[in-house]
């Protein structure tokens, strides 16, 4: 499809996204800038001042600030534990002192991809569990959602317009009906989809808006590593054999999309002057994509949820490119 993101879109508009040292939380950081905001980056992953990390990567997120920058927006970079709370409230005096608002809260916290484990480790029982990892699961995927925005949203309400985008993994709709890994790794997702809800509720009467959006089958560095691909040739890996010494992909992966696609869902949604009509709902970004018309970076639109809904659970035979 031949669509490109308007570049003054969001030219002024103040945005945070929290969890932007990779994955979707790049992703949306990028698509913002694209659209020309201000963005603020925050997470653990710093080159300037680091903050332990549950992954140790080598992403930052003044490489995400960079991309910002770089693409036509402005990146701030500023390290911050989502698990503090006193860091989050320096965080909110900075963005008051600096900007005096926030027009879009993005909580992209998630850091437990490690702690959930690979498939080998799904469907272990609650009484199997390491219940160590499985708490620590819930506070990086709950905790730091509610401390970021009890700290953050006095500075989304301060005018009406304001977007809270919360990030997971699964529609509401979806995820009401499945058991999602484990109970903690359940529990959290849809923990974030009603999070959405319940503060959209509170956001309605400051003419705010919040939505869950859950990407699909998500690109992000992590899973291109598992895969041994890079986003330029990440088709080799549904080739076995393809790429020694790395296990293909799985079939879904040729839906898989850029974390671009998400962040224009997100960018999109704060543009739309009637994203009111949003509010409290759970969607996915090949969902948001039919609706607005965006594409992923490399023109398409997959649609990895719909695709299992129609298809695959119905156990239903169909070419995957039709998704796309």
């Amino acid at each position: 499809m031949n669509w490109s993101p308007d570049r003054a879109a969001l030219r002024g508009r103040v945005a945070v996204v929290a969890g932007a040292t990779r994955g979707a939380g790049r992703g949306i950081a990028a698509a913002l800038g694209e659209a020309g905001a201000t963005v603020v980056c925050t997470g653990r992953g710093s080159s300037v001042h680091p903050i332990r990390s549950d992954y140790q990567r080598a992403e930052t997120i003044e490489e995400t600030a960079d991309l910002v920058t770089h693409l036509g927006g402005t990146g701030i970079p500023i390290a911050v534990d989502h698990l503090d709370p006193d860091q989050v409230q320096r965080l909110a005096e900075r963005i008051r002192d600096a900007h005096g608002r926030i027009d879009v809260l993005v909580n992209d916290i998630w850091g437990a991809e490690k702690l959930k484990g690979g498939p080998a480790q799904w469907n272990t029982p609650v009484w199997e569990h390491d219940l160590d990892a499985g708490l620590r699961i819930l506070r990086l995927a709950i905790d730091t959602h509610l401390i970021t925005s009890h700290h953050l949203l006095p500075l989304l309400v301060d005018k009406p317009g304001g977007l809270l985008i919360e990030v997971t993994d699964g529609t509401a709709e979806y995820n009401a009906s499945r058991y999602r890994i484990s109970v903690f790794y359940d529990l959290a997702k849809v923990a974030v989809n009603r999070l959405a809800f319940s503060q959209g509720h509170e956001l309605a009467q400051h003419g705010g808006t919040a939505v869950a959006i859950t990407p699909g089958f998500l690109r992000s560095e992590m899973m291109l590593d598992n895969f041994g691909v890079r986003e330029e040739n990440w088709r080799d890996a549904l080739s076995p054999g393809s790429v020694p010494d790395y296990p293909p992909a799985p079939p879904g992966f040729v839906l898989s999309e850029s974390p671009r696609y998400v962040g224009r869902a997100v960018a999109v949604l704060a543009t739309d002057p009637k994203r009111a009509r949003w509010n409290q709902k759970s969607v996915t970004s090949g969902q948001l994509a039919h609706e607005y018309g965006f594409t992923d970076v490399d023109g398409s639109q997959p649609d990895l949820w719909r695709f299992i809904g129609e298809i695959v659970e119905p156990g239903l035979d169909a070419n995957p490119a039709d998704y796309r």
